[in-house]
């Protein structure tokens, strides 16, 4: 592999890096950031809550872990299904391993989705008669956001698993030469062991 390939690559890797760290510490700082069930001011029958930072912080979290698992993933096709001149290899090199961990990165990054995406809309501001369903006013149980970065971590690291199996060649995918050996008479003798 050349130099700016590598450079490249590594790039890429550090940048998944970054962005799920961003992810990771938004969903922390949501989880302190939350509304709390202590908030809920009641009216008779109706009931608000205050918005929070925890909704920012929660499209942050959902922006980062989506550019890192689309890109990462984005890479290991691209990788997967071109050749060298860029076209479309007939060969199929998938390993169950690669496939199974994109499996478990795409499940980890769907439940996270959910998570977030859900917990982040309750934390928006919930007035009288108009809370988050129906009227009612719901808040965020506690560890939900850490959960959300426990599964982010999850998501990117099996993406960089992946990514990583996929950029291992065999030695004659490298572009290394076996060269057969022919003994010194210059005959070719088939033998059986």
């Amino acid at each position: 592999m050349d130099k700016p390939r590598q450079h490249g690559f590594a790039l890429l890797c550090s940048s998944m890096l970054f962005l799920a760290s961003v992810a990771v510490a938004s969903c922390v700082a949501a989880e302190f950031k939350r509304t709390k069930k202590e908030d809920i001011k009641l009216d008779g029958k109706l009931c608000s809550l205050p918005g929070s930072n925890a909704f920012g912080l929660g499209v942050a979290a959902l922006i980062c872990v989506s550019i890192a698992q689309v890109v990462g993933n984005l890479v290991i096709c691209r990788h997967f299904c071109l050749g060298k001149n860029g076209r479309i290899c007939n060969r199929r090199r998938t390993r169950i391993s690669n496939a199974a961990l994109l499996a478990v990165s795409w499940m980890s990054y769907g439940v996270t989705v959910v998570l977030v995406g859900t917990a982040s809309s309750m934390n928006r501001r919930q007035a009288y008669g108009e809370g988050w369903v129906e009227g009612e006013c719901y808040a965020v149980r506690d560890g939900v956001f850490v959960g959300s970065a426990v599964l982010v971590l999850v998501a990117v690291s099996t993406t960089l698993a992946a990514l990583l199996l996929t950029r291992r060649k065999p030695h004659l995918e490298r572009g290394q030469k076996v060269h057969a050996q022919v003994p010194p008479d210059g005959s070719q003798r088939n033998q059986c062991l």
